[in-house]
């Protein structure tokens, strides 16, 4: 599958491989877990952030990786997306550091 993630004028691809929606659940659930402590998202605190959010803190994530070149990162945290919000398949990145701003296509 693959996620196409667009920042500023730039579009980049992200292809995740099929297995990895599979063989990645268990860090997807660690995730979800860690999530349902709640979540400071950018300057509001989410209690209980629902599932759109959730794929905003993680397309934050894909942000920061491929901001550092950590294409490994950047492709399991694609997969959390694609495995959670199957509908997806493009993300247009707020750049303001406004993690809210991200939006789901």
């Amino acid at each position: 599958m693959q996620l196409r993630i667009q920042i500023n004028d730039t579009t980049r691809d992200i292809d995740v491989p099929d297995f990895m929606l599979v063989e990645g659940e268990d860090f997807f659930a660690q995730m979800d877990q860690d999530m349902n402590k709640g979540y400071q998202m950018s300057r509001k605190w989410v209690d209980k952030p629902d599932q759109e959010q959730r794929c905003q803190i993680v397309a934050d994530k894909i942000l920061t990786a491929l901001s550092n070149g950590n294409q490994k990162s950047g492709t399991l945290m694609a997969a959390y997306i694609l495995k959670r919000m199957p509908q997806v398949r493009e993300i247009h990145m707020n750049t303001e550091g406004d993690m809210l701003g991200h939006e789901l296509v």
